[in-house]
């Protein structure tokens, strides 16, 4: 979908701040697998190899979503965002009436 000049700039401040989020969102998850950890423990494999897998995965997911971010993905991309719960209804505001519905739309 075509955004307008404007509506690309509030689609790039919103995937920027989703970004942010999905950071936050995955140093959380890391965080608990290694509050997890037992460093008196003699296997400290499976910790290292869950904390691996969810950077592994996480850094799939970032790539996927963000990676060759170019303007015509813009408009999918804050739909995912919105879809996925990292930027709230409330936050598309911005935008013209005819992305705010076709967004929400898409929500369903």
């Amino acid at each position: 979908m075509d955004l307008s000049k404007r509506d690309k700039k509030i689609a790039k401040k919103l995937i920027d701040l989703g970004l942010q989020r999905e950071f936050a969102n995955g140093l959380v998850r890391a965080g608990e697998i290694l509050k997890q950890w037992n460093p008196n423990v003699e296997d400290n494999k499976p910790a290292y190899y869950a904390l691996f897998l969810h950077i592994t995965d996480f850094d799939k997911h970032i790539a996927r979503r963000y990676d060759g971010l170019g303007g015509s993905r813009y408009y999918i991309t804050v739909a995912g965002l919105l879809a996925d719960g990292i930027i709230t209804p409330d936050e598309i505001g911005e935008f013209s009436e005819d992305i705010q519905q076709k967004l929400r739309f898409y929500l369903g």
